[in-house]
């Protein structure tokens, strides 16, 4: 498998890291779902290099995660904004800083809580069973072929 072909493989994991798979970019997410909207605001934010952070913008916008709107005509200024794809990564973004917050903060403890509005609390993800609602983990679940399955992207073995 190589990195350049990850978007033609026949495995969901694979062609979502050839949109989201290098650091740059999951940064870019992160700020853009704190808030983060302007291009300086993100080179600020960052301290990335303009052309590296053009480049996951674009890449970013043209696989429909975030998409552009002008808030200024003269001159000419675009923001980017998160699609419903790109709002459909939260899950994934937010179990990323809980495994940060409980394997990497050390004992400063996590740098930012995440906050319930409906309630107020300090909230987690928990992955739960669409079907029954319970909650999942690795050993709770097993996979089978799909429809777009091949060969290669079968289980070495199910559980």
């Amino acid at each position: 498998m190589r990195w350049e072909d990850l978007d033609r493989e026949a495995c969901s994991v694979a062609r979502t890291l050839s949109v989201v798979g290098d650091r740059w970019t999951l940064l870019v997410l992160r700020e853009c779902f704190l808030g983060t909207r302007r291009f300086e605001e993100f080179e600020t934010r960052l301290g990335i290099a303009r052309h590296v952070l053009a480049d996951r913008l674009k890449k970013l916008t043209e696989a429909d995660v975030l998409s552009k709107s002008v808030y200024q005509e003269r001159p000419r200024r675009e923001e980017y904004r998160l699609t419903e794809r790109g709002r459909d990564l939260y899950p994934v973004m937010m179990t990323l800083a809980q495994w940060g917050d409980k394997y990497m903060a050390g004992d400063a403890g996590p740098p930012l809580l995440r906050i319930h509005k409906s309630c107020g609390h300090v909230t987690e993800g928990v992955l739960t069973c669409a079907h029954c609602g319970e909650p999942v983990s690795a050993h709770e679940v097993s996979v089978k072929a799909g429809p777009g399955a091949r060969a290669a992207t079968l289980p070495a073995r199910s559980s």
